[in-house]
């Protein structure tokens, strides 16, 4: 009975031996990718294989049209977004999901799926799509070596997704939520509040003159901020809201201030920032 016992604990290392020394560290043919993004106020998180062209027709020959793809090489690549979004104007809620898709000759269908666990697209089932968008190919010059999918066309609230392979390129539109959360947060922080914070103040001003609101508003904001931390950046931000409202030689005036400041930090930026300024009031 001892001797069967060591005998089979003879070959169970002999088995982990063998196992150790059977894994060879190669280069991935389909080299894996993590991006993450940030778009607005939204993070998110794109993981996808990336297998490359290698001399061959991709689309309607190593990718069949009409038949569920998972969109690259291995698992099906993945989109993770941490709010709700829009996709092409339809809602998507925040999740995981996997990105799986239907190429044609001259579009594809998008699909967002609640499956991720799914190797390639064995096992798919329609029942577990959370969307659906179908969205044109457009047609490349030059082929692209390896799959490529990336962010394009950033603005504070929106992203578009592009994927390009061979010669086939599609994209699709993110969208997500930004003003309705960042005016809760000003209403919350600062007037409700009645905070006395200057860097509250700031940012409450910024955020209206680039966004196109109540001037006068922003003015008072950044009146506050500049009476209670007159730092050069601050008291560029207020000739500003003064140059947009008309209000020339307050402008003028704030800026040269501004300058000073600058030049007093040693920011040489903030001092071309306001030579500009001043130059375009006179």
């Amino acid at each position: 009975m001892k001797t069967k016992n060591l005998l089979f604990l003879i070959t169970i290392l002999s088995l982990i031996h063998i196992n150790g020394f059977s894994q060879i560290k190669m280069p991935q043919a389909s080299p894996s990718s993590k991006v993450v993004q940030q778009v607005g106020l939204t993070e998110i998180h794109l993981d996808y294989s990336r297998p490359g062209k290698k001399g061959r027709k991709i689309f309607g020959e190593l990718v069949p049209y009409g038949q569920v793809w998972r969109t690259g090489a291995n698992n099906p690549t993945t989109l993770e977004f941490d709010t709700d979004i829009k996709v092409n104007g339809q809602k998507l809620a925040a999740g995981k999901y996997a990105f799986y898709t239907v190429p044609n000759k001259n579009q594809w269908t998008l699909i967002f799926s609640n499956k991720t666990e799914l190797w390639g697209a064995m096992g798919y089932d329609a029942k577990d799509d959370a969307l659906r968008v179908t969205v044109p190919v457009n047609k490349l010059k030059k082929p692209v070596e390896s799959m490529t999918i990336q962010f394009a066309e950033l603005t504070d609230s929106g992203a578009t997704v592009q994927l390009a392979w061979d010669k086939s390129q599609i994209g699709f539109r993110i969208e997500t939520e930004v003003d309705p959360i960042v005016m809760k947060q000003i209403r919350e922080m600062l007037i409700d509040q009645d905070s006395d914070n200057p860097g509250l103040y700031f940012q409450a001003a910024n955020y209206y003159f680039t966004n196109d609101k109540d001037l006068d508003t922003a003015l008072e904001w950044i009146n506050k901020a500049v009476e209670a931390d007159p730092k050069y950046y601050i008291v560029h931000l207020k000739a500003k809201i003064q140059a947009a409202q008309g209000m020339k030689m307050e402008a003028i005036a704030t800026a040269e201030q501004s300058m000073e400041l600058a030049r007093e930090a040693n920011n040489p930026d903030y001092v071309s920032l306001n030579e500009r300024l001043i130059s375009s009031l006179k």
